[in-house]
C-alpha cells in the first residue's frame, strides 16, 4: 500500500475533501492521465467510519463499477428492485424495473464505498493527504488561459491557484506546520461545513433554503431485516422508514420534533414506536426484529442550495453546494453525478483545450440538482407530519399516496427519480 511520505507542491487538480465526491473524481481524473492531489482535515479513521446514506442509483453502481471500485459492493450490496409505501394502515409496493425501464437500486453504505475508494487511491492512485487542514484559497480570480493544461510540469496552463494547509510531520524529523499546493483548478469537495464554499465572494452567491419543523431519529441496531426493500411510512404519529445496512443489521428512522435528545428515547420507545407506525392491516401480526442498538443520533432536515457553483478557476461539488433531506436518498448520488460532469469538463480541457463543458459545469449541474430538490421535497412533504398540518392537508397527503399506489404515471415518475435521473439532463 503506498502512502505519501512527501507533500507535493504542485499539481493540475487539486481536490478539498475526502468524502465520495473527492475520491471518485480522483479515481477518474486519475484514469484519465490528470494528476491531482486530494486534501482531507480529518484522519483516515474518521473518513471510513463516517455514517451516511446507503442507497445507490442505478447510475452511481455503474460509476463506481466502470472505476473499478465496485467488486465488494457486487458482492456484498443488496440490489433492490423496489419499496414499499404504507399509510392509512394500507401497503403498495412501487416495482422499479417495471416502472422505470429495468433501473433499480443498491444498499451499500457510504461508509463502505468510502474504504473502497481510500483502498485504490491509497495502491495505485494520486496523493491522498489525511490530516491536512486547508486553511486559504489564493489565486481564484486569475483570468482563464486558452492554451490547455499540460499537468503538472509541462509549461503550459493557467496561471495557478494556491491551496495553503496545516498538516502533521510527513517525514521523521520534519515537524508540523503549513503547507502550499499550487494548481490549474481547484474542487471543493468538503461539505456544507467545508471552506471551499466561502472562497466564493459572498456578494457572489445566491443561496436558497427550506428548514423542516422536524428531525430524524435514526438507529442502527444488530436486528435482521423483517423485511426484503425499504418501507417508507406516512402515520398519524410522523414518518418511518425500515432501511438495511446488511441481512444482519437493521437502518431505522424515526420523525421526531427538533431539538430532540436521543437519551429522551430508550431503546423500548424506539422499537414500540416503529411497529406502531409501521403498522399495516395486509399483515397485522407483522413486527421488527429486534436487536441491540448499536449508534443513535437525531438528523435536522434541510434543503440547500447555492449558484454558481463555480468561481473561476473554484468548482464545487456535492454538500458543498448543495443539501437534500435524505426522504429521496438524493444526497450522496447527486454528489456522484457533480463529479462525472465535472471530471467530463476537466478531461475535454485536458485534452483538446476546450473550456465549452467547463464553462457549462454549473448550470449542467443544477438542472440536475433543482430536479432532485424537488423530488426529496416532494417526498419529504408527502410522508412526514407536519405539526401545522390541518385535517385538510393530511387528506391531501393520502389523496396522494392513493393515487401513486393507483395510477401507474404517478407511480413510474416516483420510481424514475428513485432510480436516477439521467447525469446530464437536456438543455430545456
Amino acid at each position: 500500500m503506498r502512502h505519501t511520505t512527501k507533500a507535493p507542491t504542485r499539481t493540475t487538480i487539486g481536490i478539498i475533501g475526502a468524502g465520495p465526491a473527492g475520491l471518485l473524481l480522483a479515481r477518474l481524473l486519475h484514469d484519465a492521465g490528470i494528476d491531482c492531489v486530494v486534501l482531507e482535515s480529518r484522519d483516515r479513521a474518521y473518513v471510513e467510519q463516517r455514517q451516511r446514506a446507503g442507497i445507490l442509483e442505478q447510475t452511481t453502481v455503474d460509476v463506481l463499477r466502470a472505476a473499478g471500485a465496485g467488486g465488494r459492493m457486487d458482492r456484498e450490496g443488496l440490489p433492490h428492485d423496489g419499496i414499499e409505501l404504507r399509510y392509512d394502515r394500507r401497503s403498495h409496493r412501487i416495482d422499479f424495473p417495471s416502472l422505470a425501464g429495468g433501473r433499480r437500486v443498491m444498499v451499500y453504505a457510504q461508509t463502505e464505498m468510502v474504504k473502497d475508494l481510500v483502498a485504490r487511491q491509497l495502491i495505485d492512485g494520486p496523493p491522498l493527504l489525511f490530516e491536512a487542514e486547508v486553511t486559504g484559497i489564493e489565486g481564484l480570480r486569475a483570468a482563464e488561459d486558452t492554451t490547455g493544461m499540460k499537468g503538472a510540469t509541462g509549461t503550459k496552463g493557467p496561471a495557478p491557484t494556491t491551496i495553503r494547509y496545516r498538516h502533521p510531520a510527513r517525514e521523521p524529523g520534519a515537524g508540523s506546520g503549513t503547507a502550499t499546493l499550487t494548481c490549474d483548478h481547484i474542487v471543493g469537495c468538503d461539505g456544507f461545513h467545508g471552506v471551499a464554499r466561502d472562497a466564493i465572494p459572498a456578494g457572489l452567491r445566491r443561496t436558497y433554503e427550506r428548514t423542516y419543523p422536524y428531525s430524524w431519529l435514526g438507529i442502527l441496531a444488530q436486528a435482521p431485516p423483517a423485511y426484503d426493500e425499504l418501507i417508507y411510512a406516512h402515520s398519524s404519529r410522523g414518518f418511518a422508514l425500515a432501511s438495511m445496512r446488511s441481512p444482519t443489521v437493521s437502518r431505522l428512522y424515526l420523525q421526531v420534533p427538533n431539538g430532540t435528545d436521543p437519551a429522551d428515547w430508550p431503546d423500548a420507545r424506539i422499537w414500540d414506536e416503529l411497529d406502531t407506525r409501521l403498522a399495516t392491516d395486509a399483515d397485522p401480526a407483522w413486527k421488527l426484529e429486534r436487536g441491540p442498538i448499536v449508534a443513535k443520533s437525531v438528523l435536522p432536515m434541510r434543503s440547500w442550495v447555492m449558484e454558481p457553483m463555480r468561481y473561476g478557476r473554484l468548482l464545487l461539488a456535492g454538500d458543498a453546494a448543495h443539501i437534500v433531506p435524505p426522504t429521496g436518498a438524493k444526497g450522496l448520488n447527486l454528489a456522484v453525478a457533480d463529479v462525472v460532469v465535472l471530471a467530463r469538463a476537466l478531461v475535454q480541457r485536458h485534452v483538446t483545450g476546450s473550456t465549452e463543458l467547463l464553462d457549462a459545469y454549473s448550470e449542467t449541474c443544477l438542472r440536475r440538482v433543482w430536479r432532485a430538490e424537488h423530488f426529496s421535497y416532494t417526498m419529504t412533504e408527502l410522508l412526514h407530519t407536519d405539526p401545522a398540518h390541518s385535517a385538510f392537508e393530511t387528506r391531501l397527503q393520502l389523496s396522494q399516496l392513493d393515487r401513486i399506489a393507483h395510477s401507474r404515471h404517478a407511480a413510474a415518475e416516483l420510481a424514475e427519480n428513485y432510480t436516477g435521473l439521467p447525469i446530464a439532463p437536456p438543455s430545456p
